[in-house]
């Protein structure tokens, strides 16, 4: 079970820019192999995290007018949002490490 949040076009906005914490989002679909590499990092994230960034999942293939306003181009991408604006932005398979390295001074 992940520990992230999936978000839609609909709820983007509401779950993710009006957030009160700090925001990861991971951009993916269900056929990119990166993606289901970094797939289960971003869900150990978001436990280590808790409290501090909320961690959301987006399927790009299913919610592609999100992914379009952010100028997705390719998978997996990664978006740390900060007070509703794009505060990072992270593309490619990453290690835990480093994703976290990038991710923790936004907290």
């Amino acid at each position: 079970m992940s520990n992230a949040l999936a978000v839609t076009d609909g709820n983007f906005q509401a779950e993710v820019l009006d957030a009160k914490i700090p925001v990861l989002v991971d951009f993916w679909a269900p056929w990119c192999g990166p993606c289901k590499a970094i797939g289960p990092i971003v869900d150990e994230i978001a436990g280590l995290r808790d409290g501090k960034l909320k961690v959301c999942k987006i399927n790009v293939d299913e919610e592609q007018e999100t992914a379009a306003n952010f100028s997705v181009m390719s998978i997996p991408t990664l978006i740390v949002f900060k007070n509703g604006q794009e505060a990072a932005r992270i593309v490619g398979a990453q290690t835990k490490d480093k994703l976290l390295a990038q991710i923790d001074p936004l907290l």
